[in-house]
């Protein structure tokens, strides 16, 4: 199956709160839980496509306002349910014939055969402003954890990193920051100088700050190429 990747911020339902990949609760209204199911979900809080930094600063918040209302839960997954995947989203289908939950939608799923297949939908996406797209092997039991099965379909990669340090700028950024110093996950450290602004560079993300950057494949020695700042994470 293939579906859209939505940029929005990942949240796991857990059948009584919301929590952030990085398992921070999320503050949502008490009008929002409230019609969610008693069993768990996972997927995105989205608005619409080129939104993300309004979608952070909505989900975030440690009190919740009014701005929720332009929030939708888009689902992508019902851990712990039975069966593939289809037969896994069919129990939220049934959820959702017996109670009106406008807010809360299942991502749309198409069979997807070949290669031909995801670069029509991949056309798709793009023509629609989206940013990639999301394979998986709908035979498979849940699985939690990343797997071969689920395999993110993008033009440009993204990941995130750590800010451990800073390189100061030369030239037309002297008194400036000329680039971030990161870490990865696996603990592969780069400098990352492409993509800030001015005012980035007066003011960079702090150390301990968890970033997101574009890049283009990576090295043989497994470093990103032509790695560029896109944003601070704060989930």
């Amino acid at each position: 199956m293939i579906s859209e990747k939505l940029d929005g911020i990942r949240a796991y339902w857990d059948g009584e709160q919301l929590f952030t990949r990085q398992q921070k609760k999320i503050n949502a209204p008490q009008w929002f839980v409230a019609k969610l199911p008693p069993f768990a979900l996972d997927g995105e809080l989205w608005s619409r496509r080129g939104d993300f930094e309004n979608i952070q600063s909505i989900v975030l918040r440690d009190t919740p306002d009014a701005r929720w209302k332009q929030i939708k839960y888009m689902i992508f997954e019902v851990p712990k349910a039975r069966g593939d995947f289809l037969k896994r989203l069919q129990k939220l289908e049934a959820y959702l014939k017996k109670n009106r939950v406008e807010y809360l939608r299942i991502i749309e799923q198409k069979i997807c055969q070949n290669a031909l297949d995801v670069e029509q939908f991949m056309d798709e996406v793009k023509k629609a402003g989206g940013e990639g797209a999301m394979l998986k092997d709908a035979s498979k039991e849940y699985f939690d954890g990343r797997t071969a099965s689920l395999l993110k379909v993008k033009e440009v990669d993204d990941a995130e990193a750590v800010v451990i340090g800073y390189k100061e700028g030369r030239g037309k950024y002297a008194g400036m920051i000329g680039s971030l110093q990161v870490r990865l996950e696996n603990g592969e450290e780069f400098f990352i100088g492409s993509g800030l602004s001015d005012v980035q560079r007066k003011n960079p993300p702090k150390i301990g700050d968890v970033i997101t950057f574009k890049h283009y494949g990576v090295t043989k020695y497994g470093k990103p190429k032509f790695a560029s700042f896109m944003r601070i994470r704060e989930d």
